[in-house]
């Protein structure tokens, strides 16, 4: 068993906005994902998906995605991204997952997964206070988000001592403060594309950049 992440799949099948208008590296990025998950992914693995998976505005319209992540391999473990407008309650998502048969997803929120011997949990995130578009509005989400994360990594420690937390956003110093202070083996994070992705230099031990166009729409193994 190992486990995998990719995150930002941006995925359009349940509506027409596909990602090819932003650069050559998006054409056929739907056709790329199945072919380099089915390379690698067994179907006793394990793939974090840290936000960002389906384009579509409500829950229904992304059903399209749901099934074509449903017949790539392994178990898929989905945390929210700034796009993942169809999200809903966990009591509602996980009765959409019942009622059209997807039986290989989970979602992280606010909770935590064993796998095999490592847990995984996950969080949004947000943008950080050092950000330039960081605005006063920011704070509230940007602390409730700092606190969802503890969370989620404080149940996933009472799992596994071998935890692996998901963030959409890239973390700053006070999200690696709770990385550190619970001792997290992995950091996986997202939301990066195309020249701000290429650039950005990893600042942290332990942290790894997973969007799909960086990683040129492969699973990244983590461990």
């Amino acid at each position: 068993m190992a486990i995998f992440a990719l995150s930002d799949l941006h995925l359009p099948l349940g509506i027409d906005k596909p990602m090819d208008v932003f650069g050559v590296r998006w054409d056929n990025y739907v056709e790329k994902i199945e072919y380099e998950w089915k390379a690698r992914v067994k179907e006793e693995d394990f793939v974090i998906i840290n936000g960002d998976f389906s384009w579509a505005t409500y829950l229904s319209e992304a059903l399209p995605d749901f099934r074509f992540i449903e017949k790539l391999p392994g178990k898929k473990l989905i945390s929210k991204g700034n796009h993942d407008y169809w999200w809903e309650t966990l009591k509602k998502m996980n009765e959409f997952l019942e009622e059209n048969d997807i039986k290989s997803v989970s979602f992280m929120q606010n909770n935590a997964y064993l796998c095999g011997d490592v847990a995984v949990c996950g969080a949004k995130g947000w943008l950080s206070p050092q950000d330039k578009a960081f605005k006063t509005e920011d704070e509230k989400i940007y602390r409730r988000e700092l606190i969802r994360f503890e969370s989620s990594v404080k149940e996933a420690k009472n799992l596994s001592d071998t935890v692996i937390a998901a963030l959409h956003y890239p973390p700053d110093d006070a999200f690696m403060e709770i990385v550190r202070k619970y001792d997290v083996y992995k950091c996986v994070f997202g939301h990066l594309h195309g020249k701000r992705a290429e650039d950005y230099k990893i600042l942290y031990k332990n942290t790894i950049l997973v969007s799909a166009d960086f990683r040129k729409f492969s699973p990244i193994f983590i461990i």
